[in-house]
């Protein structure tokens, strides 16, 4: 039960993104190489979230339950603020790429438009975002327990897994629209995203 349990999960959660990775990002290596960049860069806000968040847990009251949960929301939230700012320097790199791969190429046309570099480095966000929210449930749904034998909800890692698929779908959105509003200075619509991706992990962590 539990290792069906465990790959009916990870198929739903990374499904889909895997078979957007196999055919619009595998055969080309360009878009590779972009894919884990962004993975990258997404990794790098995750440590520097982590950071302020364990300094800040450190030097308040670890007997205060009130206040530990506080820090815990404001982790999240410099969390996603940390990610937009990263996604932001990634959008600036590979412009800067981007320049430079237009001088070498024969015919003065890049090789990736923008839009599909920020669908790229959105869906890499999202891959990478959704592995680490839900490796620790999927280790746990092996087992041994069960879930819901103390009337908790008995479809608790189903509703992880669907949640991480949205999570991965949500931050593919968010990379093209960001990218698109940088590139064309909307900064309503970035912030937008921003607001967006800051009520979504509101209502997930709540």
């Amino acid at each position: 039960m539990g290792a069906a349990v465990f790959w009916g999960c990870t198929c739903i959660a990374f499904g889909p993104a895997a078979a957007l990775c196999l055919l619009t990002v595998a055969g080309d290596p360009l878009r590779v190489i972009l894919l884990v960049a962004g993975a990258f860069f997404w990794l790098v806000s995750l440590l520097l979230a982590s950071l302020i968040w364990y300094i800040s847990v450190q030097l308040s009251d670890r007997n205060d339950g009130q206040l530990q949960y506080g820090l815990l929301v404001f982790g999240a939230a410099v969390s996603v603020l940390l990610q937009e700012a990263f996604r932001f320097a990634y959008f600036k790199l590979l412009k800067k790429a981007d320049e430079g791969l237009v001088s070498l190429s024969e015919d003065g046309r890049p090789p990736l438009s923008i839009k599909q570099m920020a669908y790229v480095s959105g869906l890499s966000f999202g891959i990478i975002s959704g592995l680490f929210s839900i490796i620790n449930i999927l280790a746990d749904s092996i087992g041994p327990g069960t879930v819901g034998i103390h009337g908790d909800s008995p479809h608790y890692f189903i509703t992880s897994a669907f949640l991480t698929m949205a999570l991965v779908f949500l931050h593919t959105f968010w990379g093209t629209i960001f990218f698109d509003a940088c590139e064309k200075r909307r900064y309503g619509t970035l912030g937008l995203v921003v607001t967006s991706h800051l009520l979504t992990s509101g209502l997930v962590s709540v």
